[in-house]
């Protein structure tokens, strides 16, 4: 170890231009060589830019090649942007508009339809958007799947935190599970080819999505309660297990109350729960999905403190930070890697974390 630390120590790198963070070469060069997929990145998360989102969404020209060369610094190549809607009109009005973004910005955004678009937008260096709800209220009657499908959608949760005509979410008093309605719902999804997600299910869902699912499910976001016990967000050993066992892929966020119980939670809290689901199931079977923008709100301080301020006191809110300090800007996945290189991850487990394992199951339910 004493011989081998200067080597990894002696060459290290911006990874762009307005940085003064510096990162080892391994880490700069795995970044740039693999794909790299944050399976709940919201694009634009801050919640003191809705206006500008929409501009971005709406306005020729508001989108500027500044704003697209700051995702592209970030290392991501494709996200999934976590959105809701109320219902089916809500999102129809989110597809168009994100559609129109791609119309308008053909030479840096690219919508994923496919497997084989994961790839694609590496390649050409833009980046790919799998248009992706965190609800599946836009469901209104069956057929409502397959119309969203060809608005673009291709992943959708079967519950936010609460119940639904779908199934019940984390914080449901009473945990019913997924409905009969639900079930169809899923095989609906399984048809056309759309990703059944569990974030934000509670316990009897993940488990019912579980056995009525055909095809692998994933959880884009979410925790183990293995470390954070009584987090309702979090998932047990069991329906981890389950997931693996249908060939599913569980993505790890970077919320710091998500994280870590108590004070200070930091970078390597996070990787812990990379190492629990690599223990407990194989590292075939863990992802990222920070749960946050380019950009976290911890950087407008007044809009996170009233975020955090009027959380549901069933996140058990503690601490100054709604993403793990550190890993609020677009370097998150720089600092991720580097401290997965530290806890002595090879370069073949690093790529299938940050993007490897999602474009594997992506590809299995994409095939409808």
């Amino acid at each position: 170890m004493a011989v081998g630390a200067p080597v990894f120590l002696r060459h290290s790198y911006p990874v762009f231009a307005q940085s003064t963070q510096e990162y080892p070469e391994r880490v700069v060069r795995l970044m740039r060589e693999s794909l790299v997929i944050d399976m709940l990145n919201q694009f634009l998360y801050r919640m003191d830019q809705k206006d500008l989102l929409e501009k971005w969404l709406t306005v020729p020209g508001a989108f500027t090649e500044a704003d697209y060369l700051k995702f592209k610094s970030s290392g991501v190549n494709v996200i999934n942007f976590g959105n809701g809607a109320d219902n089916y009109a809500d999102a129809a009005d989110l597809f168009a508009k994100f559609n129109n973004l791609m119309a308008m910005y053909p030479q840096w955004v690219m919508r994923i339809d496919s497997a084989a678009d994961l790839m694609k937008a590496k390649e050409t260096g833009r980046l790919g958007i799998i248009y992706g709800l965190q609800s599946s209220e836009q469901f209104e009657h069956l057929d409502d799947v397959n119309k969203c499908f060809g608005f673009g959608q291709r992943i959708s949760q079967l519950s936010y935190n609460f119940r639904s005509k779908i199934a019940d979410g984390a914080f449901e008093p009473f945990d019913g599970g997924v409905s009969e309605y639900g079930g169809k719902v899923i095989g609906r999804m399984n048809t056309v080819g759309m990703v059944v997600d569990l974030g934000h299910a509670s316990d009897k869902t993940k488990l019912d999505a579980l056995e009525i699912s055909k095809k692998p499910v994933i959880l884009s976001h979410g925790n183990c309660r293995a470390l954070i016990p009584g987090g309702l967000r979090a998932s047990t050993d069991e329906a981890i297990k389950k997931l693996a066992a249908k060939g599913g892929v569980m993505g790890i966020t970077d919320i710091a109350f998500m994280v870590k119980g108590t004070e200070p939670v930091t970078v390597e809290d996070v990787v812990n729960h990379f190492d629990h689901v690599r223990d407990l199931v194989g590292i075939e079977h863990v992802g990222v999905g920070s749960d946050a923008g380019i950009e976290s709100n911890d950087l407008g301080s007044d809009v996170a403190k009233d975020m955090l301020n009027k959380a549901d006191k069933r996140y058990h809110v503690h601490g100054e930070y709604e993403i793990v300090k550190g890993m609020q800007g677009p370097t998150r996945m720089y600092e991720l890697v580097a401290a997965l290189v530290r806890r002595g991850y090879t370069d073949e487990q690093i790529r299938l974390v940050i993007g490897g394992n999602w474009a594997r199951v992506l590809k299995d339910i994409f095939q409808a």
